[in-house]
């Protein structure tokens, strides 16, 4: 199994002694696969119990899967580490070019460990690690600055990939981004953070290995179905048409849109910010990641008139989809797709997380409305729809004038513990609330979802099917999709592929790689990686009795009406006893 594939290798990086190594970890590989069943392992060895997670003891493990660089829509890359935000397990995947990159350099995963004494970026290609100085681009305001200097510095043009963080990450605010290639990111739980604490501004990663494949006649078989299911037929036609944006509108429809800090499950104004109609405003073009064919990331142009010359005009072209535009259109009250494509450049520009950045700023408003802050702390008049007031904010956060600031800059279940509003904060498991306010399995997945992430167990999806289900049924389905998941992101797949990669065609696209995994062993396999994960969030500190749930959940109707805190409270209970955890 594997022979001479280069997904067996794990390329170590120590930034403290600046050296690095490669160990042939066939071991891993052929037990969990590749992606998150390895980068589990990984972390558990290399991770000490209890470090903080911006100290140097700190790990982070970047892996792909066997499918990387073999099927489409195989594009993406797991990061794992212990995360600023939550404290405890911490995952995050993107696309772009990364998963590409990474593989066809000949590595199945990339462990980065320690801290640099100053400012480097790490250039991986032919084997190789160069530790290189990056004291120059440590000052950078922009991000995007910053990334055209590594693509004049660096070889490879169109087969590399570049992540790098901004200023957020510098400045180690918890929710900070890495932008890979620039439109995808290693979004939510702060990574970028982690990169900021260890002096990492930055990894280029190129490389050209070739790929086995056992048998080509049945690997072509294979492709071709997939390829057809993407392109063809109806499966990926949404997310190629209007991409995720296209959920504006209908849950708008079914009052699960939050809109300013959750006051309200409808906006007025969804019309003016739906997918279509930022199709007919703004878009310039779609683009891929890298070995796919659907094209779900749409970019919108954003056309400014320059300061000095009113009739001349910069053009920006800046990634949307129905996350960003959720955080930071409803929530904050913007009903523009200009202005929300302003906002969305700027976190980009300072490598910040959307959602938080939205959800953060939404309860600043919220708090000074209710005088629980001043606007000696807040520095501007927050209101809803006031985009000046925003940008000012987004700025604030990122230069941290003031004590308030730099308290924001930890998330806001920690700015309300300090200043007040818990009951309004909307974070859960202290990661900040996705644009879903869908009903009690919603809730339910972002209490307990693994990676603190909505699309592991779909539950807002399960909101919105018509069985009408105990606690115990709840939970029982969304462990049973997350366990799947486990499989998905251990490949890894796109998840917007899941109805694509069933087990039975995942069982056949393995074989021609030389692994022996029936769709039984798969779903075995899933529910191994996931009670891994939570064993080692445990071993960091994760607890189901202290998660925090925000009053403001129940008071406001959503889909089928007003959630029940009693259904949700056993619903934890349950899980709790069924994973045996505490």
């Amino acid at each position: 199994m594997l022979g001479n594939d280069p997904l067996r290798n794990v390329l170590y990086i120590d930034l403290t002694k600046k050296r690095f190594w490669i160990e042939d970890r066939l071991d891993l590989f052929e037990k969990w696969i590749g992606g998150v069943g390895v980068a589990t392992q990984i972390l558990r060895e290399e991770l000490t119990k209890g470090v903080d997670p911006l100290d140097p003891g700190n790990v982070i493990v970047f892996a792909v899967g066997p499918l990387t660089g073999n099927f489409p829509l195989a594009s993406k890359t797991v990061a794992v580490f212990k995360s600023p935000l939550t404290n405890n397990w911490g995952e995050s995947h993107a696309g772009g070019r990364s998963a590409i990159a990474i593989r066809m350099a000949g590595f199945g995963a990339i462990v980065i460990k320690g801290k640099s004494e100053r400012p480097v970026y790490l250039s991986i290609h032919d084997g190789k690690v160069f530790f290189k100085d990056a004291s120059g681009l440590w000052g950078l305001t922009s991000s995007r600055t910053a990334g055209r200097v590594l693509r004049e510095l660096e070889s490879g043009s169109g087969l590399r990939t570049i992540m790098r963080i901004g200023k957020a990450g510098r400045k180690l605010i918890k929710y900070a981004n890495v932008i890979v290639d620039t439109y995808r990111h290693f979004g939510r739980l702060g990574l970028g953070a982690v990169f900021g604490s260890k002096n990492l501004e930055a990894i280029v990663i190129y490389g050209r290995q070739e790929l086995p494949v056992t048998d080509k006649r049945r690997y072509r078989e294979i492709y071709d179905e997939i390829f057809y299911k993407a392109v063809k037929s109806p499966l990926m036609k949404k997310y190629r048409d209007l991409g995720t944006a296209m959920n504006v509108i209908p849950l708008n429809n079914i009052s699960g849109l939050p809109t300013r800090n959750l006051k309200a499950c409808k906006f007025e104004y969804a019309g003016q910010i739906s997918g279509e109609s930022f199709a007919r405003s703004v878009l310039a073009r779609r683009a891929s990641c890298a070995h796919c064919p659907v094209a779900c990331i749409h970019i919108g142009a954003l056309r400014e008139p320059y300061v000095d010359e009113p009739y001349f005009y910069k053009t920006t072209f800046v990634a949307y989809d129905y996350g960003p535009i959720a955080s930071i259109g409803p929530m904050l009250g913007l009903n523009n797709p200009l202005d929300i494509l302003k906002m969305i450049n700027l976190v980009d520009i300072y490598g910040l997380d959307a959602i938080s950045t939205g959800v953060v700023l939404a309860w600043a408003t919220e708090a000074l409305e209710k005088k629980i802050i001043s606007k000696e702390q807040t520095l501007v008049d927050f209101s809803w729809g006031d985009l000046n007031a925003y940008i000012k904010g987004v700025t604030f956060l990122v230069d941290q004038p003031n004590e308030f600031y730099k308290v924001l800059g930890e998330g806001v279940e920690f700015a309300a513990s300090k200043y007040g509003g818990m009951e309004f904060a909307l974070a859960f498991g202290r990661n900040e609330i996705p644009g879903y306010h869908t009903g009690p399995a919603g809730y339910i997945s972002f209490l307990i979802s693994a990676r603190h992430n909505h699309s592991d167990s779909f539950g807002y999806e399960l909101d919105l099917e018509s069985l009408e289900l105990s606690p115990e049924k709840t939970v029982d389905r969304l462990v049973e999709e997350e366990q799947w998941s486990q499989i998905l992101s251990s490949l890894v797949t796109c998840y917007f592929a899941r109805e694509i990669y069933t087990p039975t065609l995942i069982s056949s696209a393995l074989e021609v790689l030389g692994f022996n995994f029936s769709p039984d062993d798969l779903k075995k396999l899933g529910e191994k990686i996931h009670y891994e994960k939570y064993l080692l969030a445990e071993r960091e500190g994760f607890r189901i009795s202290k998660l925090h749930i925000p009053r403001r959940i129940f008071e406001v109707p959503a889909a089928k009406g007003k959630i029940n805190e009693e259904f949700i409270r056993k619903a934890l209970e349950y899980f709790s006893q069924k994973m045996e955890l505490e």
